[in-house]
């Protein structure tokens, strides 16, 4: 099984190496304000805090980060994301992919995950959650934002993706010892069979 999780983590991100400049000229005006919002208002640390970028991508939401006076800094297993980030925000973006996350226990007030954790193959997402759960801070915040859908999983073209319920997303995070604040369906006002996005925010109980 490890074997099948290395190739289909190191097929998708040969896509996202292939399309880069594509997929920055794609989502560099994407608003994601609200995924932002919901991270920085849960976050109960003293001012700046420390912001993990999951899946920072070319680094749009670094920079966002950044400019509102945090230190900020990037994770991403595609190398031509890793340097487009580091030239676009000018933060320190380190490049590990998602299932061999080597990251400093307890370092961070927040993790912004957006729409990068349904590339993760359900057989390894408990061990990233437990990954990221170890990197925060006692008390600080995890946000996450995927396509939702019915559980389904596998390859939709030439990318990885899971798409679950509300249900079971809450089940892999409590059970990764998270507790939840809460969440949302985006994009925000349309109805909900137009809000293929889940947004959710999670807690590091203080223990």
């Amino acid at each position: 099984m490890t074997t099948d999780i290395d190739d289909i983590t190191r097929r998708t991100l040969d896509y996202y190496d292939g399309h880069a400049q594509q997929f920055f000229a794609g989502t560099i005006d994407h608003d994601v304000s609200q995924n932002i919002a919901a991270l920085l208002g849960a976050i109960e640390s003293t001012l700046p805090f420390t912001i993990l970028d999951l899946g920072c991508g070319p680094g749009r939401d670094l920079k966002t980060f950044s400019m509102l006076g945090h230190r900020a800094i990037g994770v991403d297993g595609a190398a031509q994301f890793v340097d487009m980030a580091r030239a676009f925000s000018g933060c320190e973006v380190w490049q590990q992919d998602f299932v061999h996350l080597d990251l400093p226990p307890a370092m961070f007030d927040g993790i912004f995950a957006n729409a990068v954790l349904f590339h993760v193959p359900s057989a390894a997402l408990p061990k990233v959650l437990k990954d990221l759960y170890a990197a925060l801070k006692p008390g600080a915040v995890l946000f996450t934002s995927n396509p939702r859908g019915h559980n389904e999983e596998g390859w939709q073209g030439p990318r990885y993706g899971s798409y679950y319920d509300v249900e079971t997303w809450q089940h892999y995070l409590v059970a990764a010892g998270f507790s939840p604040l809460h969440h949302y369906y985006r994009p925000p006002n349309l109805p909900r069979d137009q809000q293929p996005w889940l947004a959710s925010v999670w807690r590091k109980p203080v223990r």
